[in-house]
């Protein structure tokens, strides 16, 4: 594995929620990290968020390591998760509740089912 694959493998099994995003989860630099990362604070997840655009090598090689040519990127337990309109989708399911319940991932349920609630 190239340098970057190694430092992402080792993020993405040492932390439980990671986000690859651009920016930060105070301060995302577009909408789609915006929207996965709203998501994820307002129900309360606690998850580590890897900034793409201070780092090209990770940039490019989170989309080489899972094979997804889109950033946000989301992993819970290792495992990618999608992008922004599969957590999006997920959420609004109710799916992305299931998978934190059956990974262990603490969340505000009660926020989950406002967000639901509110797309109504």
């Amino acid at each position: 594995m190239t340098d970057a694959k190694t430092q992402i493998n080792e993020t993405v099994t040492a932390n439980d929620v990671v986000l690859f995003m651009k920016g930060t989860k105070a301060m995302p630099q577009c909408g789609f990290s915006s929207r996965v990362a709203g998501v994820l604070n307002y129900i309360g997840v606690d998850f580590l968020d890897v900034n793409v655009l201070a780092d090209d090598a990770i940039r490019q090689g989170i989309k080489d390591y899972s094979d997804w040519p889109t950033i946000p990127q989301l992993y819970v337990k290792g495992e990618f998760v999608g992008g922004c309109d599969i957590i999006t989708e997920m959420t609004l399911s109710g799916e992305l509740d299931q998978l934190f319940e059956k990974s262990g991932v603490t969340y505000d349920k009660d926020a989950a089912e406002k967000i639901r609630e509110a797309n109504a």
